[in-house]
């Protein structure tokens, strides 16, 4: 019995009544939290990228709009806890509200419900100087604590990296998948594989992959101008055997949105619709 355990080789039958059988390295513990007691959510879908910069809180502000736009009702919990940006793309500027035991998300004007730290602070503008831990903390009490009431779907804004906050949205909440974005740069393919990876490690289905940046249209001619050089996502896609779920230019249109906070009124024709949808509908973890 410690040579399997030794060699990674313990199954359920070779473990049944082993002393050490409650400590054994490859039993699998389950960290999700019980959702609030007023959610009913089907299913949560994170955006996650390798790096930063690269637009994934206009990526999941996008794809809450086609959702919603197709009918569905939508939430975002902003766990991009010391970069908020959601809040203000809706214009959202008022403060969360609560009961005794719970806590409200406010209410775009497209009906999106929105949980961000910038709807808790006095001071939107405040830096969050906080140690992992807790903000680690915010984000678990943004799924246990909010009541989200009844939602198709949730999608989840993650911070960038592989650091505590994904590791902890992963391990506590029950994502059904999770949306690659990434940029057109060399260096897409490395952080487009680091994010894939944790994601598999951790057992959550990825869905896609989607590549902002990928051009700017010259306004006089049309011609794509790709300022971050020539596109790989395809290939990295296709190695990986992920669908790429859309490429997305600089669109002033969209900068616009979020500038003037009315992204409750955005159109995003560059995401595939076709099989964006289809592929949150079957997404199950």
């Amino acid at each position: 019995m410690a040579e399997e355990q030794n060699n990674g080789g313990c199954t359920q039958e070779s473990c049944a009544g082993c002393a050490h059988a409650d400590s054994c390295s490859s039993k699998k513990e389950d960290f999700r939290e019980p959702a609030n007691q007023y959610s009913s959510i089907k299913r949560v879908i994170g955006v996650v990228s390798g790096k930063g910069g690269v637009g994934k809180s206009l990526v999941t502000a996008s794809l809450a709009r086609m959702m919603r736009e197709k009918g569905y009702t939508v939430g975002i919990l902003d766990a991009d806890i010391t970069g908020p940006s959601i809040p203000k793309m809706y214009g959202i500027h008022e403060k969360a509200r609560g009961t005794e035991d719970s806590i409200l998300p406010c209410i775009a004007k497209d009906e999106t419900r929105v949980m961000s730290v910038n709807l808790l602070l006095d001071d939107e503008d405040a830096p969050v100087i906080w140690r992992g831990p807790i903000i680690a903390g915010v984000v678990k009490q943004f799924w246990t604590d909010v009541m989200w009431g009844d939602i198709d779907y949730l999608f989840v804004d993650m911070p960038p990296g592989t650091g505590d906050v994904p590791l902890t949205v992963f391990q506590s909440l029950p994502v059904d998948g999770v949306v690659i974005v990434t940029s057109p740069q060399d260096l897409v393919q490395m952080i487009v594989k680091k994010a894939y990876n944790m994601a598999k490690q951790m057992n959550i289905p990825v869905l896609g992959v989607v590549e902002n940046y990928s051009y700017v249209k010259c306004p006089d001619c049309g011609k794509e101008i790709r300022i971050f050089g020539e596109s790989h996502i395809d290939e990295v896609a296709k190695e990986l055997d992920l669908p790429v779920l859309g490429k997305m230019p600089i669109d002033v249109s969209l900068a616009e949105a979020v500038e003037n906070e009315k992204f409750y009124e955005a159109e995003n024709p560059y995401l595939d619709a076709e099989k964006i949808v289809p592929c949150f509908e079957n997404a199950k973890h």
